[in-house]
């Protein structure tokens, strides 16, 4: 890094409390973007119960439209954060996104509850790749996969609101109910992020800082040149697939496989995603911020280790017949969905110049949120449905769905090996250093 770039980068260096401010801000916009995306999840049975629906239309109605108004929003308004105020763009976005899921708990109708899915997944859009890139210019290059990772704290916290939270109020007060408490602080919070957070300079703490704004097309072609950024967005995608698509049916499953009630399913994993998803990432956090894990290569082989290995009780949760021994899976599978979350977005980050990063996390979350927006649920519906034949989907026929789905945690560790080649040489032609 030049003399020039480190003195400005400074006198522009944010204070100790705003980085951390902003940090913890992030994290529970975070939260509520999963908690409002995922509390269809847990009850899922219940709207395909009152619907009429079979698994691949409940699939098609909960996560199809939501996922493609993301994808198609989530560029343009990425493109435009990397132009202009990110702050304005994620404060309006949250007020939406939490607007439509209210109305979900309105709706009445089939129609009603897709429109309000569509605007959730409009709105949603325009969470991630601001705020990614607001807190990117908070932290320097060697201590983003840290900061990144308690960024993704908010997706344990979001999960087991989704989950704990929403299936208690679901029993107490019906599926509509859910949505309703989940939506609502969304809308204050909004208000908040707009009152409370500042522009920040872009690049401040990079060494590369005075770069001509490129267009979306630039951007992408960067990404493809960027090897090691082609495979993280993968790895991280992949995770997506595996993870999160798994979890998308669990409850589901959980109700039709030990007979439980929607409060029960959701009390099983709830208590997972909170505790065993938030020891994930501080543990992931705390490795992260020792000097040895400067050096990305290392980083990547943490993601190799813990994805491969817990691939195995992905499998074996479903495998099972027994609710003990499933739930002993779960604690060593459900983690593992949110620790890969932080050093991924973190090494995306540090691929890529500070002027396409709100780009490279919007490529980032399109691959991600078709995988386990549309390819997973869609694709688990079809199959549990053609396994289950004209009586009709059940138990039987998700697992063997679920079991073809689990493997694919390998299919991510290639990825993550493949970014360790030449990880080095692009994080310095994106950063500098």
């Amino acid at each position: 890094m030049s003399s020039t770039a480190v003195s400005l980068g400074r006198s522009q260096a944010p204070s100790s409390l705003e980085r951390w401010y902003v940090l913890a801000m992030t994290c529970v916009i975070y939260a509520i973007n999963i908690a409002d995306r995922y509390v269809v999840s847990t009850v899922l049975e219940p709207i395909r119960l009152e619907l009429h629906l079979n698994d691949a239309g409940v699939a098609f109605l909960t996560g199809i439209p939501l996922a493609l108004f993301y994808v198609t929003f989530g560029l343009p308004i990425s493109w435009l954060a990397d132009r202009s105020n990110r702050r304005n763009i994620l404060a309006v976005a949250l007020i939406v996104w939490s607007g439509f899921t209210v109305l979900c708990g309105l709706s009445r109708t089939y129609w009603q509850f897709l429109l309000g899915r569509i605007g959730v997944g409009s709105g949603e859009a325009g969470g991630l790749p601001p705020s990614s890139a607001i807190l990117s210019d908070c932290f320097p290059a060697a201590r983003r996969p840290m900061a990144f990772t308690v960024l993704a704290l908010g997706a344990p916290i979001g999960a087991w609101l989704g989950a704990d939270m929403a299936g208690a109020v679901a029993r107490a007060y019906g599926w509509r109910a859910a949505f309703l408490v989940l939506g609502a602080p969304g809308l204050i919070v909004g208000i908040l992020v707009y009152l409370t957070i500042r522009e920040p300079v872009r690049g401040r703490l990079d060494a590369v800082s005075d770069l001509p704004k490129p267009s979306m097309l630039d951007s992408l072609r960067f990404l493809w040149s960027q090897r090691a950024a082609f495979n993280v967005l993968m790895t991280t995608g992949v995770c997506s697939l595996w993870g999160w698509g798994l979890i998308w049916w669990t409850p589901t499953f959980l109700m039709r496989t030990y007979h439980l009630d929607v409060g029960e399913a959701g009390a099983v994993t709830g208590p997972i995603h909170l505790v065993g998803g938030i020891a994930a990432s501080l543990g992931t956090a705390w490795l992260l911020s020792r000097p040895s894990m400067v050096d990305p290569r290392r980083v990547l082989w943490v993601l190799i280790a813990g994805v491969g290995f817990t691939t195995i009780p992905s499998f074996l949760a479903y495998y099972t017949h027994t609710l003990w021994f499933a739930k002993c899976m779960f604690w060593l599978f459900i983690p593992a969905i949110y620790f890969y979350i932080g050093p991924c977005m973190g090494l995306l980050q540090n691929l890529a110049p500070h002027h396409m990063r709100s780009m490279f996390i919007a490529w980032s979350l399109l691959v991600g949120n078709v995988f386990n927006l549309i390819v997973a649920p869609q694709c688990i519906g079809f199959l549990s449905d053609w396994f289950a034949g004209a009586h009709g989907a059940d138990a039987a026929s998700l697992r063997m769905a679920l079991l073809i789905l689990a493997p694919t945690g390998f299919w991510a560790t290639w990825h993550a090996y493949r970014a360790t080649k030449t990880v080095i040489e692009d994080q310095k032609r994106a950063v500098g250093y």
